[in-house]
């Protein structure tokens, strides 16, 4: 008896019908920064257009810096000259409004051994010099090229010098990650890439503990704001930001 083998075709024919693999396509993105109408309804404000900087301005002063350049629908820190520890012509920018009782999403990439972040309940007061006198921050971080990396409390995703990330789910250099900062009545959540990797309660007596054993313990006015500026840091490294939306709570 013989054995034929036939090659199957490209299309199968069963019972007179010819089907074909369909590829699956995946939703299309919506364009970035950028509200979709379920966002609108829901209460979300965009803090960067993606075309200008204004809502912003350098902390102390009245405009941003230049060193701040949209780039690409980024805001794009360019610190290719320093001053100081900062860059010339930088610093950190703040909203131009105070937020208090807020959920806030922005994305960010980090250049290669790259340092920033982004700080709430920052008080602008000429007696305070940084915006970290006074506010919180949430990490960003290139964790294995900068010398931050090697801290605990102080990697991508961590209550900076507060509570450490409870994972990492980090993307590498170059890669956008999504974060997201929640804060409503001292209930404060962060999140990165979709994982919860920090949840606390502000100004309790387990808070007031966390700040007493940390670097800001030496800052009086540290978190003790309920309402402030957002602000991303000037830490001398090249960052972008973009997709920057809040909603009241």
């Amino acid at each position: 008896m013989k054995i034929i083998l036939l090659a199957l075709p490209a299309v199968l024919i069963t019972a007179g019908l010819a089907f074909s693999p369909k590829k699956i396509s995946s939703p299309p993105q919506a364009p970035v920064n950028t509200l979709s109408e379920a966002e609108k309804k829901e209460g979300w404000k965009l803090l960067f257009d993606g075309k200008t900087t204004t809502g912003w301005h350098t902390f102390g002063k009245s405009a941003v810096g230049e060193a701040w350049k949209v780039s690409e629908g980024t805001l794009h820190l360019d610190a290719s000259q320093k001053s100081s520890y900062q860059s010339k012509g930088g610093g950190d920018v703040v909203t131009d409004q105070e937020f208090e009782n807020f959920d806030l999403k922005i994305e960010w990439k980090i250049s290669s051994n790259g340092n920033s972040g982004i700080l709430f309940d920052v008080k602008e007061d000429p007696k305070y010099a940084e915006t970290w006198n006074t506010g919180p921050e949430m990490q960003v971080l290139d964790n294995d090229g900068h010398s931050d990396g090697k801290i605990i409390k102080h990697r991508a995703g961590d209550l900076y010098d507060l509570i450490r990330s409870s994972s990492e789910p980090v993307r590498a250099v170059g890669r956008w990650n999504q974060v997201e900062i929640k804060l409503n009545k001292g209930k404060l959540d962060l999140y990165m890439n979709g994982v919860n990797v920090v949840s606390t309660t502000m100004w309790d007596e387990n808070w007031w503990k966390l700040v007493k054993g940390s670097k800001f313990n030496s800052m009086p006015d540290f978190s003790k704001y309920k309402a402030g500026r957002i602000a991303l840091q000037d830490h001398g490294c090249d960052v972008w930001y973009r997709n920057i939306k809040v909603r009241a709570l």
